[in-house]
């Protein structure tokens, strides 16, 4: 039977999704057999599993920095927004139903059910479980309902470390205002980790030592310092909206179409690696930097809704006219649905049905249906115009999610052949306009660096696969929590240490 950790966190943002992938890390180049888990995410950043199951993109992560292939249980339960009140319920990496928030609380043992089985499970299969927790314990409206956070530590009798995050301010009294607020539950609070602190840390040891003192001896176990440009994939947008600019400020200017719903938007990440690159996020035309290298239309949750937006803050026109204009327009998954011709609702899977024209830059056309489709996916380029001439029959690979199928018009215009035999993706008569369903198309260096040097740009130096960097960046964070943190004091908690 494994031992467990769980993180929670004073507040959503606070830094639990990248501890806990620091403390997979630490633990699995320790020796034992680790695995992340968190019962119910809400997040529009998914990943595919290599069983064809849906989860999470930070619980991918996690697996990842623990070294092993993501799996289901370690995310049973996927909220996806489709709006400010209704959400898709992934259950065990397939979709359920969609519901309003008034209504989900009513499945809880539904989920319960799927989300104790996966604990089970993981538990018999592994040494440690380290599981986050959402939000904060603290929203205590949600008490009776909730099945992420100390109805998880209840369960496994788990020993939690709250997080606060003291960049935001008033750390001291969210960690001991929820200390306080989780009542019956306090005693589970085994410790504090303050995320995110900037200086020197000298200067908080009477807070800490006041801390511990009026929260009935609950230590504080590790200042973690601000860890810069963390290059691993984020839960949610709320980085995004903190900054909407990115890279190289003075780069080649490459543009992301910051859509209400946007999905998967981590398929950029990969700019963020090379050298020269300005990556903005905008949301009104007005924001359009002088000069547009390229735009990119990331996933989006509503594809029809979000086209609708489009065209009610003007971006529809002002895309069109930049892409007659030459610059060059790349859709991933529910951007590349936008960009076809039509897309057609007949099954009233986002709409009440009908069709909605759509950008118009590729001679394609979307049928929705309620099959969702999620698999990993690899195959080979196999267009032969436009800057994929000099990469013709390179292999790429990635993952799929979407409901639906975009078909070509016309022949001879997709993208890349799939292992199967099957095509996806499409590309404009000019070369210049392309898409795909293919979430981390990107992370392929060779696409990626072909495509960004026929806008212009010039690799500086050999780049690193996105492997190598994302492995580097898991030592680079576990190495800072371990030197941070009382690691003995954390080993004595779990129970690794007597």
């Amino acid at each position: 039977m494994a031992k467990t950790l769980m993180i929670q966190g004073t507040c959503s943002d606070a830094g639990k999704s990248i501890l806990v992938a620091a403390f997979c890390r630490i633990y699995t180049r320790r020796g034992y057999r680790v695995s992340p888990f968190k019962s119910q995410n809400m997040s529009l950043n998914s990943f595919v599993t290599p069983e064809g199951y849906e989860i999470g993109r930070a619980q991918a992560v996690q697996a990842q920095a623990a070294k092993r292939a993501p799996h289901v249980d370690m995310n049973p339960v996927l909220l996806k927004p489709e709006g400010d009140s209704r959400s898709q319920i992934v259950l065990m990496g397939k979709p359920w139903k969609s519901q309003d928030a008034s209504d989900y609380f009513m499945t809880k043992k539904a989920l319960w059910v799927e989300v104790s089985s996966a604990l089970d499970r993981l538990m018999d299969d592994n040494d440690l479980v380290i599981i986050e927790g959402a939000g904060s314990p603290a929203e205590i409206n949600l008490n009776e309902h909730e099945i992420v956070n100390m109805a998880v530590a209840r369960f496994l009798d788990a020993p939690v470390l709250l997080t606060g995050d003291i960049d935001r301010g008033g750390v001291f009294a969210s960690l001991y205002g929820t200390l306080v607020l989780v009542d019956e539950d306090r005693h589970r609070i085994k410790g504090f980790l303050i995320n995110k602190f900037r200086g020197d840390v000298s200067l908080l040891t009477p807070g800490l030592k006041m801390l511990e003192d009026r929260c009935g001896g609950v230590p504080t176990l590790g200042v973690i310092p601000f860890i810069p440009d963390i290059y691993l994939a984020q839960e949610d947008s709320v980085f995004i909206d903190k900054n909407r600019q990115f890279g190289d400020r003075d780069g080649l200017p490459l543009v992301v179409i910051k859509l209400p719903h946007m999905s998967n938007y981590d398929d950029f990440d990969p700019f963020l690696n090379e050298k020269g690159l300005s990556i903005h996020f905008i949301s009104q035309p007005s924001e359009l930097p002088e000069t547009t290298a390229a735009l990119l239309l990331p996933g989006t949750k509503t594809t029809i809704q979000d086209l609708q937006w489009l065209k009610e803050t003007g971006l529809f026109a002002r895309i069109r006219q930049l892409a007659e204009e030459g610059t060059p327009v790349v859709g991933i998954c529910g951007g590349y649905q936008m960009m076809g011709s039509m897309i057609q609702d007949p099954e009233a899977v986002e709409t009440g049905g009908g069709s909605m024209e759509a950008l118009g830059l590729l001679n394609a056309k979307t049928i929705f249906s309620k099959e969702k489709t999620t698999l990993q996916t690899r195959g080979r380029l196999i267009l032969n115009k436009g800057f994929f001439r000099n990469i013709h029959n390179q292999s790429c690979s990635g993952y799929e999610i979407h409901m639906g199928e975009t078909r070509n018009l016309s022949e001879g215009n997709a993208l890349y052949r799939r292992e199967d035999g099957s095509f996806d993706g499409s590309v404009s008569e000019d070369g210049l306009c392309w898409g795909s369903y293919m979430h981390g198309i990107f992370d392929n260096q060779t696409l990626r660096r072909a495509f960004l040097m026929s806008l212009g740009w010039h690799p500086g130096e050999e780049g690193k696969s996105e492997e190598t960097l994302r492995e580097q960046e898991f030592e680079r964070i576990a190495d800072v929590v371990e030197q941070a943190v009382d690691m003995d004091a954390l080993d004595r908690l779990i129970g690794l240490k007597v």
